[in-house]
């Protein structure tokens, strides 16, 4: 059995309502000179680095290096503008001459990599990329390098936006219910409960729903299996699933769901005792249960 871990530290990078001007919730971005003080690595650095970067390091804040102990990360569809430059690369050059920068950039690894690189860290470092699980997948392995001895984990999740992205979600049907958006969120967990540990986090639980089956059904069988499973009364935990309202659609929006639900439970009174996050992505469903400490 996988043990709950317990949220000590978190960062976010996320939007703050739609803009008149866009069609789609853009992030607020930090000044990265304050956080990323290395004026050339910076401009090598694509909007999204600089956002995922930033914000791990936020995370970390003065952290001694050795006593983080795993940096996993995780996206659905990784660098977008870093991709599409280097694509349209390929067409302009006529596949001749290509400068590589942009594909070394675009790698879904990228940022992980260029925070361990910053904090001179050499520990575990893996990035996963399972589009609507992705987040999950890399909470489930912090928690499993928990149970494995590690004292502190640092799991972070981000995504982006683009024009080109926007207009394909669109055409596939992906953006139905919400605006699109994006985002990165880190958090840095520990096995131990410490003084100033923010919210207990469990096991994430996820399945996949045929869209021809009773939804709603389905939805509410798993939840009393996930809570049974946790020995969590029903009527105790508030369902969560309406941030995608300010954070917008995209693949790891979990992670900002955990962000905001961690701050519900550490700014409520005594009687807020459980969350429940649920998270939906075309027909993948996750579910994240925090609890107060």
């Amino acid at each position: 059995m996988i043990l709950p871990a317990y949220i000590n530290r978190m960062a976010s990078i996320h939007p703050d309502g739609l803009d008149e001007n866009q069609q789609y919730l853009k992030a607020v971005e930090p000044d990265y000179k304050e956080i990323i003080q290395n004026p050339s690595l910076r401009r090598r650095m694509s909007r999204i680095i600089k956002m995922g970067v930033a914000c791990g390091l936020e995370c970390i804040g003065n952290m001694p290096k050795e006593e983080i102990h795993s940096i996993i990360t995780a996206t659905g569809l990784g660098c977008l503008a870093d991709t599409e430059k280097f694509m349209n690369n390929i067409l302009d050059n006529k596949e001749h001459l290509l400068n590589p920068t942009a594909f070394i950039q675009s790698t879904f690894n990228t940022v992980g990599a260029q925070i361990a690189l910053l904090c001179q860290n050499q520990a575990y470092n893996m990035t996963y990329v399972h589009r609507g699980f992705s987040f999950e997948s890399a909470l489930l392995d912090g928690l499993l390098r928990l149970q494995e001895g590690n004292q502190n984990v640092l799991v972070g999740a981000f995504d982006e936006v683009t024009e080109t992205s926007h207009i394909i979600q669109h055409r596939m049907g992906l953006l139905k219910h919400n605006n699109a958006g994006e985002g990165a969120q880190f958090f840095l967990i520990s096995k131990e409960k410490k003084e100033d540990s923010l919210v207990r986090i469990s096991v994430p639980f996820t399945f996949t729903i045929n869209p021809r089956s009773d939804k709603d059904a389905h939805i509410t069988e798993k939840i009393k299996e996930y809570l049974d499973l946790n020995k969590i009364d029903s009527e105790k935990v508030y369902l969560y699933k309406d941030y995608k309202d300010d954070c917008g659609e995209y693949p790891t929006s979990s992670a900002y769901g955990v962000f905001t639900a961690t701050k519900m439970l550490s700014d409520e009174p005594d009687n807020a005792h459980h969350i429940l996050v649920i998270s939906r992505y075309s027909n993948n469903y996750s579910f994240i249960l925090l609890s107060k400490p």
